[in-house]
């Protein structure tokens, strides 16, 4: 039950965060890293990537590669967190601290750790 519970609670947040990407892009393409080409597209591509990664935790035949998405995409964004933490980047209309960027980065594991625990992990077998 609790799984249950912390699965559609990171479905909400995932959906969210996508969403966000469209609301408000200016943050994210501020703290995208020069090297990385197509800043607008990348933007909107994970965007929709957490939208549908939110969705697809829920639907138990999508769950499990929903889940490798979601590492995956939590992975692929990793430079962005730590361009904004190492380069002090400031979106627009946001006041990041240093400590606040640097957060950003274990954060990500707790993330990863998350979307392990209610999309990929396999349920203990009873013992015999």
């Amino acid at each position: 039950m609790i799984t249950v519970i912390f699965r559609w609670l990171l479905a909400v947040v995932f959906v969210l965060a996508g969403a966000n990407h469209f609301v408000h892009p200016d943050f994210y393409l501020a703290i995208m890293p020069p090297a990385i080409p197509w800043h607008e597209a990348c933007v909107q591509i994970s965007g929709v990537a957490e939208i549908l990664g939110g969705i697809g935790i829920l639907v138990p035949a999508t769950r499990r590669f929903s889940g490798w998405g979601l590492l995956a995409l939590l992975i692929a964004v990793f430079p962005a967190n730590i361009y904004m933490a190492t380069d002090h980047v400031q979106p627009p209309g946001l006041h990041v601290t240093p400590f606040g960027a640097w957060m950003r980065l274990p954060l990500q594991a707790v993330l990863m750790a998350w979307v392990w625990w209610v999309a990929l992990r396999r349920p203990r077998q009873p013992r015999s």
